[in-house]
């Protein structure tokens, strides 16, 4: 696997946008920048050529390659830059609207997101089924020719932005587990869609509960097939689990530390430097052999689910590694110690996105033959 030879040029751009468009005020917004969300940034990056990099020019993409993709990623993400906005409809929903939708939906919804004015999220979670996705009971029923659909989704990142979701549904009564599943296409400003904020420790805003009261939606709304919604949530949970984001959330951090003990660390701290930068580069050839897996036309689902177990501990860990090598008073304005408190209390959530550590553990043991 190497990246490919724009490389270096894309870097270039990427660096300069995010000098001539993002303030860093806030050094905790420069952590987990990946659910911190700057609308005039994501529109910046849509103008630039940067969003919906792989998808086809019909559709507002450039037909740009995985690894070209990628290389953007890992200098937004290094840099700290807001990405929350368009995030999820750049990595996910674009890719399953073009791959599954209606054509009416993908003419609707994929070139704005490519120019990043318009933002998604995802519909999985529900209040008792979280991990245990297959229990949804959000329903979708037949009304002539369109559907209605009733429920609720919890822990619904970004559906304060977004203009649309992709929710996992029953849409055959009486369906047991993962079969009778179906995906739909749901305008967030529809009726009956109401959506209540929920709020983290830091004061945060980015998960979100959703309700649906009746929400009315096209034939067009279903994606792809019915009852196939189980396979097509799984194909996006492999996109979800793919990213640089897996491991780099905290790498501002690691960044800021560095700058900060200057050129001469005492021996804990260097040999911690040491271990972290290595464990970033290890993590780093994991992931991006995962984009070039897809850049080849496979589906690295179980590469993916590694990549994304592994990062997720690295990412917990590195906070407290840091506050146990470093004296550092979390009361202080400095910003290694805002970054730092700010992680502290956020980290614990990052196993949680995209399957909690011990479903993946379970899909690996599988995608291994051990179970």
């Amino acid at each position: 696997m190497s990246f490919p030879e724009e490389g270096p040029a894309l870097r270039r751009q990427v660096r300069a946008l995010v000098e001539e468009h993002v303030g860093f005020d806030d050094p905790a917004a420069r952590t987990n920048c990946w659910a911190v969300a700057n609308p005039d940034f994501s529109r910046a990056l849509g103008a630039a050529g940067l969003l919906g990099m792989t998808w086809p020019r019909a559709y507002g993409g450039h037909e740009r390659s995985p690894l070209e993709r990628y290389v953007v990623l890992e200098e937004l993400l290094a840099a700290g830059a807001p990405v929350g906005a368009h995030w999820i409809a750049d990595r996910q929903t674009g890719t399953l609207l073009l791959r599954y939708g209606h054509e009416e939906e993908r003419r609707r919804w994929v070139p704005g997101m490519a120019r990043g004015e318009i933002y998604a999220c995802i519909g999985l979670s529900e209040p008792g089924a979280g991990s245990d996705l297959a229990a949804v009971r959000t329903t979708a029923r037949r009304d002539g020719e369109g559907w209605v659909i009733d429920g609720q989704k919890v822990w619904t990142t970004n559906a304060h932005n977004a203009h649309v979701m992709i929710a996992l549904v029953r849409s055959e009564e009486g369906s047991q587990r993962n079969a009778g599943l179906s995906q739909f296409v749901i305008p967030m400003d529809a009726p009956g869609v109401i959506v209540r904020p929920i709020i983290d420790l830091t004061g945060g805003h980015d998960f979100n509960e959703v309700f649906f009261d009746g929400v009315r939606l096209p034939a067009t709304a279903l994606l792809g097939i019915e009852g196939e919604g189980w396979k097509q949530a799984t194909a996006e949970l492999s996109l979800e689990r793919s990213g640089p984001e897996r491991y780099l959330s905290c790498q501002t951090l690691l960044t800021e530390l560095i700058r900060a003990v200057g050129t001469e660390p005492s021996e804990g701290v260097r040999a911690l430097i040491g271990r972290l930068v290595s464990e970033t580069w290890t993590l780093r050839l994991m992931s991006a052999s995962v984009a070039a897996q897809i850049a080849a036309g496979h589906d690295p689902a179980l590469e993916a689910t590694i990549v994304k177990d592994l990062g997720n501990s690295f990412e917990q860990a590195m906070p407290e590694l840091i506050q146990a090598a470093v004296e550092t008073d979390l009361s202080s304005e400095a910003a290694l110690p805002i970054m730092l408190g700010h992680l502290l209390q956020v980290s614990p959530s990052f196993s949680l996105r995209g399957g909690t550590r011990e479903i993946l553990k379970g899909i690996i043991a599988r995608g291994l033959g051990l179970r």
